[in-house]
C-alpha cells in the first residue's frame, strides 16, 4: 500500500509504520483494498489512497489540489473527518478547491483567486455566513449543494445495477446485453441488460469502485469484455465503437496531443464545423487558441477536451467526472455542451459524484453498485 511506501522513505520504525498504516487504512475506508494493485483501482479509490499516503507521516504542512473531485459522498465525509483531525492536531492545511460544501465549518480562511491575484478574502465565520447570491457573483459554488434530483431510472438489470428497471424492447440508442468484465479474476462489472437512450443525458452514479469508468471504457471500445453493445439495433465491435464515440476522461492530460488549443480542436472536428468560435467563447477559451494545451490550468484543459468532444460529431459521448476544476459558471456551460449533443441525437453519459452538476444535467440515472468477486 502507498502509505507504507511513504513511511518507509521517512525511515520510521517498523512497529510505528504498522500502526500508522493500519490507522490510515481504517480512517480512509481502504480495508477492502489492501490486497489490490493500485493500477486496478478506480480513480476515486486511487485518490483516497493518495490522501492516506500524504497524511500517514503526520506532516505539519499539507497541500491538497481538488482532493474531492472524484470522490463519492461517503468518501468526501471520510476526507472531511480527516481534515478535522489534522486541523485539531495543529497541521497547516492549504486546499485548492471548487467544491465548497464540505469546507463549511472546516475552513478558517478562504481566499478567492482570479487571474493570479487575490480577489476576495473571508474568515471561516464570514465564509459560512455568505448567501448564495454573493457566492454566485464571485462565480463560486454553493455551500449547500442541491439534493440529488429525482430522475427516471435507466431501464436495466443485473448484479451491477443498484436499482433494477426491466428494459423494454427498443432499438433507439445503446443497448447492453450480458456485459461482463473482470480484472485479474475479479469481476468489476456485470450487467444483464440496459438501455441508454439517444437524445438524453444519462447520469451514471454509484460509490467508488462500482465500475462506472469501466462501463465508459466498454462503451467507447477501450476495454475488453464479454457481451454485446448495440447502437440503434446494430451490434458494434470495439473498433466500431471507437470510431462512433468520444470520451472526456478523468485525467484529460492523456487526451491532449497537439501544440495549440486551436490545433487540438481541429484534430477531431469535422472540416466543415463552424461552431468552434461560439463554443470556445461559451467555455472561456476564446483568448487561449494559441496557447499550448499543457500550459493551461486543469479546469481549462478539462473544458478544452469537452469542446473537442462536442465537435467530434460522434453518436456516443461519455463525460467521466467532467466537473473537476470547474466553477459555478462553467458547470452551466458544460451542461449546455451536453444539451447540445443530445439535441443532435447523441447518446450522452455523465459519470459524476458532483450533486450540483447532476442537478443541472441529469435526465435519468443508472446507479451501479460494487459486486463480489
Amino acid at each position: 500500500m502507498s502509505p507504507l511506501f511513504a513511511l518507509e522513505n521517512f525511515g520510521e520504525p517498523a512497529e510505528q509504520i504498522r500502526d500508522r498504516v493500519a490507522t490510515g487504512i481504517d480512517e480512509h475506508g481502504l480495508r477492502a483494498l489492501t490486497d489490490r494493485r493500485l493500477q486496478d483501482l478506480s480513480g476515486g479509490q486511487q485518490q483516497q489512497v493518495a490522501c492516506a499516503a500524504a497524511t500517514a507521516h503526520h506532516p505539519s504542512l499539507l497541500l491538497f489540489d481538488e482532493p474531492t473531485s472524484n470522490l463519492s459522498a461517503a468518501a468526501v465525509e471520510r476526507f472531511t473527518a480527516t481534515l478535522a483531525r489534522l486541523r485539531a492536531g495543529g497541521a497547516t492545511i492549504v486546499i485548492a478547491e471548487h467544491r465548497l460544501h464540505y469546507l463549511h465549518g472546516i475552513a478558517d480562511r478562504v481566499i478567492v483567486m482570479r487571474d493570479g491575484r487575490i480577489d476576495a478574502e473571508w474568515t471561516g465565520e464570514e465564509f459560512a455566513a455568505l448567501d448564495d447570491d454573493t457566492l454566485r457573483a464571485k462565480g463560486l459554488r454553493s455551500l449547500s449543494p442541491p439534493p440529488r434530483p429525482t430522475t427516471l431510472q435507466v431501464q436495466a438489470h443485473g448484479p451491477s445495477i443498484d436499482r433494477d428497471a426491466v428494459p423494454t424492447s427498443t432499438t433507439t440508442g445503446v443497448n447492453l446485453r450480458d456485459i461482463r468484465c473482470a480484472f485479474h479474476g475479479r469481476r468489476v462489472l456485470d450487467i444483464d441488460e440496459a438501455h441508454l437512450p439517444a437524445g438524453a443525458i444519462t447520469a451514471v452514479t454509484g460509490p467508488n469502485g462500482a465500475g462506472k469508468s469501466t462501463l465508459a471504457r466498454i462503451l467507447t471500445g477501450l476495454q475488453r469484455h464479454e457481451g454485446e453493445v448495440l447502437l440503434d439495433g446494430r451490434r458494434l465491435s470495439r473498433a466500431q465503437r471507437q470510431r462512433a464515440s468520444a470520451i472526456v476522461m478523468q485525467d484529460v492530460q492523456r487526451q491532449l496531443f497537439t501544440d495549440s488549443v486551436d490545433a487540438e480542436l481541429r484534430l477531431g472536428a469535422s472540416p466543415a464545423d463552424e461552431r468552434s468560435g461560439a463554443l470556445l467563447k461559451g467555455l472561456d477559451l476564446a483568448a487561449l487558441t494559441d496557447r499550448h494545451p499543457l500550459s493551461l490550468s486543469g479546469g481549462q484543459q478539462q473544458r478544452l477536451v469537452v469542446a473537442a468532444a462536442r465537435l467530434s460529431a460522434r453518436r456516443i459521448v461519455v463525460f467521466d467526472e467532467p466537473s473537476s476544476g470547474v466553477d459555478r459558471r462553467h458547470l452551466h456551460s458544460i451542461t449546455q455542451v451536453m444539451r447540445d449533443l443530445t439535441d443532435d441525437g447523441a447518446v450522452v453519459l455523465l459519470i459524476s459524484h458532483d450533486d450540483e452538476l447532476l442537478a443541472l444535467a441529469a435526465d435519468q440515472e443508472l446507479r451501479l453498485r460494487p459486486i463480489d468477486a
